[in-house]
């Protein structure tokens, strides 16, 4: 993720980005020659200056000299929260740059350092379903569900993580709790109508499909998978017509379109 994942799932929190700019005030010059001192002040505007230079690397979208700044601010060991927050500020930067591997382990080092951040494990779980790691992504979920279970990005993340590791059971109940205080997110009722199909609950499945295209109706994804379930249900040729619809509603999305024509072709006329 998707997997939709830089698209849809990585975390661009406006709360930490606003930390980050904001984390704390120039650092005065210290009234000592204390070598000690001069040493620690040099390193403490070093930070300063690599966090600007990197967020406003990040804001053009050059990952590449973000990167670069956001690793040199952790190399320098910051205290907290510039840590961790360089570390996340890092684990993006990679993300974007598809180096997975690298910003799972920025992510997991940021977690290290503040075993509550949850924005770092919203993307460590994005990361982790990008690079297959099911098991992990699993656990970090389960663990950001524990803390804040009533959240929806919490819940979406677990039962995103569940439905991909075959576990249908509890992507149906993350994404069902996740509906009942947030009915309008129609990319839940979409899950969540994927997890039902996975259980044989075709009614189901096809109540949160129409329920997904009621509030977004050229969700060519759920067009496609209402004319699956429809064809499973025995309905041909109201299959066909949500295949057509799916087409007209894929130009985007070439693969999809491809595929929503071939079903559609292969649905016998009435």
């Amino acid at each position: 993720m998707r997997v939709l994942l830089l698209a849809a799932l990585l975390v661009a929190s406006a709360e930490i980005r606003a930390a980050a700019q904001a984390y704390s005030p120039a650092t005065p010059v210290p009234r000592t020659t204390s070598a000690p001192a001069l040493r620690a002040y040099a390193i403490a505007r070093e930070v300063e200056e690599r966090f600007k230079l990197g967020l406003d690397a990040d804001a053009r979208g050059d990952w590449t000299a973000a990167a670069a700044e956001f690793a040199r601010v952790a190399a320098l060991r910051p205290p907290e929260p510039k840590g961790s927050t360089a570390l996340y500020d890092l684990a993006i930067a990679y993300a974007h740059l598809h180096r997975y591997d690298d910003a799972a382990r920025a992510l997991r080092a940021a977690l290290a350092l503040d075993h509550e951040f949850l924005a770092a494990m919203a993307n460590l779980i994005a990361v982790d379903l990008s690079r297959g790691d099911l098991q992990e992504a699993r656990a970090v979920a389960d663990r950001y569900v524990a803390l804040d279970p009533q959240s929806a990005r919490a819940l979406y993340s677990r039962g995103l993580v569940a439905l991909h590791a075959g576990d249908a059971a509890t992507a149906r109940d993350d994404f069902g709790k996740l509906l009942h205080t947030n009915p309008s997110y129609a990319i839940a009722h979409y899950d969540l109508a994927l997890a039902e199909e996975r259980l044989g609950n075709y009614d189901a499945a096809e109540r949160e499909l129409r329920a997904a295209l009621e509030l977004a109706p050229a969700y060519a994804r759920a067009r496609f998978a209402l004319g699956v379930v429809l064809l499973r249900e025995g309905h041909h040729g109201a299959a066909r017509d949500e295949f057509s619809r799916a087409m007209a509603d894929a130009s985007a999305d070439p693969a999809l379109k491809n595929v929503a024509a071939a079903m559609r072709d292969a649905i016998k006329g009435p």
